[in-house]
């Protein structure tokens, strides 16, 4: 599909949590996205130029909807938070490589605004999945919705709902075994993830979050190191935009 940028709609809103906001959007995007995969969203304010990329969480293509399950934390998604129903919304997408499809046997693991790109894969992977989400508290968004796809374990930081810790503690205190890895959440989580597959002789893909300019590629704004040279800047770095958001680990460096 060619990134065009197109004028959608906004289909429905809710709050899910404090600063936590569901977004469905009516979008010819809808018919190619994949797991793993994000669009930009443009500001009405002409002050914000750059774009705000977030996450596919879900996808409609017979109704020509995707959703995306976002933190209002800055003025822009901020702004994003107070569309309402028949809205605009500018966007662009669906953009960026996603996760591939295959296990037998499989952890899904989100933490935080990590979480909702996990909903769309555990959705398309047709194999037995241990989901793994990591809360800041008890207000555990979007947990409920993927009891449908799997067996789901929750962790907490404060330790108020689900096990008192992170992902890697669930896994590790209940004995959980899997044969592909995919995860997306905060570079400690990914990195301990990392280690931890290592260790085990798991593949893992994960998904890198990072601030992004252009989101097409063409800046070389947001970048990660890489065992490889890239041939598109002939150093080793890949770009994020463009050559990911989703990797293997072993082929970045965390």
């Amino acid at each position: 599909m060619a990134q065009v940028k197109e004028t959608a709609v906004v289909y429905s809103q809710e709050a899910l949590a404090p600063d936590i906001f569901s977004m469905w959007i009516v979008t010819e995007a809808a018919k190619e996205a994949g797991p793993g995969q994000f669009i930009n969203v443009y500001s009405r304010d002409g002050s914000r130029i750059l774009p705000r990329p977030i996450s596919i969480c879900e996808t409609d293509p017979e109704e020509g909807r995707l959703r995306i399950v976002y933190r209002a934390a800055g003025a822009g998604t901020k702004e994003f938070s107070l569309y309402e129903s028949g809205d605009p919304i500018e966007i662009m997408g669906p953009l960026g490589n996603g996760f591939p499809l295959e296990g037998e046997n499989v952890f899904l693991i989100g933490g935080g605004v990590g979480i909702p790109p996990m909903l769309e894969l555990a959705k398309n992977l047709n194999c037995e999945k241990q989901i793994i989400l990591g809360y800041r508290d008890s207000q555990m968004f979007l947990r409920d919705e993927f009891e449908a796809y799997g067996e789901v374990f929750a962790a907490t930081e404060d330790g108020s709902a689900g096990d008192k810790g992170n992902v890697l503690d669930v896994i590790r205190g209940r004995g959980l075994t899997a044969d592909v890895m995919y995860a997306c959440g905060p570079a400690p989580m990914l990195k301990a993830l990392k280690e931890y597959a290592q260790e085990q002789g798991i593949r893992l893909y994960v998904s890198l979050e990072e601030r992004m300019a252009c989101g097409v590629g063409a800046c070389l704004a947001c970048v990660c190191r890489t065992r490889e040279t890239d041939a598109h800047s002939n150093v080793r770095n890949r770009r994020i935009c463009k050559d990911g958001p989703v990797f293997l680990a072993g082929e970045v460096e965390l």
